[in-house]
C-alpha cells in the first residue's frame, strides 16, 4: 500500500495521504504501480472527455479535457519535456546540456516544444470519437510503463530523481507493469496494438536521443518520454480508416 500511495503522490495531484517514512529509492520501488496510476489518470481524463463532449463543441471539450489532464498530473511530465527540449537540442557539451536541463528557466526550445505538444494533444482530444476515446486509457498507462525500461539505461547524473528511481527499481517490474497496457491494447483491437507499437517506438527514439546527447537518462528524460508516448499513441486513434 505504501508504494501504491507513493506512485499516486509522485504522478498525480490527487489528495491522497503521503508516506511519512520516505526512503532513498522509493520512487523506483513504487514504479511497478506507475501503469496502474496511468490507468486511473486515463480513466478520469476519459470521463472528463465524455462529459464535456456532451455539453461543448469538440474543440472546447478537447481543451477542457487537456486542462484537467495537466492539472491532474501537476504538469510534472511537461516540465521534463521542456527541460529536455532546451538541453538535448542545444549544440554544446554534455556537461552544459545537463546544466541547461537543471536550470528552472524556460528557453526557446523548451517553450516551442511545450506549445507544440499541448496544441497537438488538444487537437487529438478534439478529434476523438466515443469509440476511439478509449485510447486515452492506453496512452496514459503505456506512457508511464515506458519509464520502467528507461530505468535500465545508465544515469546521466549521479543524483536527482533519476538516481532515486534507479536505487529502488527492479528489473521484474517491467514485466509486471506491462500487464495493464498490454491488456488494454488487446481489448482495443488492431488499433490498440498499433498504438502500443507506435508508443514503444517513440519511447525508444526519445531514449536513444538522450543516450546520444547526455550519455544516459534523468528524471526529465522520463517526463519527456511520458509526454511523447502519450501524444503518439493517442494520435493513432485519430487516423481515418
Amino acid at each position: 500500500m505504501k508504494y501504491l500511495l507513493t506512485a499516486f503522490n509522485l504522478m498525480t495531484t490527487l489528495p491522497l495521504p503521503a508516506s511519512k517514512d520516505w526512503q532513498t529509492g522509493d520512487s523506483g520501488r513504487a514504479s511497478v504501480w506507475y501503469p496502474f496510476v496511468g490507468l486511473i489518470i486515463g480513466g478520469i481524463t476519459w470521463l472528463t472527455w465524455m462529459g464535456t463532449t456532451r455539453i461543448f463543441s469538440p474543440l472546447v471539450a478537447g481543451i477542457l479535457t487537456l486542462t484537467l489532464w495537466v492539472t491532474l498530473t501537476g504538469g510534472l511530465h511537461l516540465d521534463g519535456l521542456a527541460d529536455c527540449c532546451d538541453g538535448l537540442l542545444a549544440s554544446t557539451t554534455v556537461e552544459r546540456r545537463l546544466e541547461i536541463m537543471k536550470d528552472p528557466r524556460l528557453g526557446a526550445f523548451g517553450g516551442i516544444g511545450l506549445i507544440l505538444v499541448l496544441l497537438l494533444k488538444a487537437a487529438v482530444l478534439s478529434s476523438l470519437t466515443p469509440q476511439s476515446a478509449f485510447g486515452i486509457l492506453l496512452a496514459a498507462s503505456l506512457a508511464r510503463w515506458c519509464i520502467l525500461p528507461a530505468g535500465l539505461l545508465p544515469l546521466a547524473r549521479p543524483s536527482g530523481m533519476g538516481a532515486d528511481f534507479k536505487a529502488g527499481f527492479r528489473n521484474w517490474f517491467i514485466a509486471a507493469g506491462a500487464i495493464i497496457p498490454l491488456a488494454i491494447s488487446i481489448i482495443l483491437g488492431t488499433r490498440g496494438l498499433i498504438s502500443l507499437a507506435a508508443g514503444l517506438i517513440s519511447a525508444a527514439l526519445v531514449l536513444r536521443l538522450a543516450k546520444s546527447r547526455i550519455n544516459g537518462v534523468t528524471g526529465d528524460v522520463f517526463g519527456m518520454t511520458v509526454e511523447v508516448v502519450e501524444v503518439i499513441s493517442l494520435l493513432v486513434f485519430t487516423v481515418a480508416t
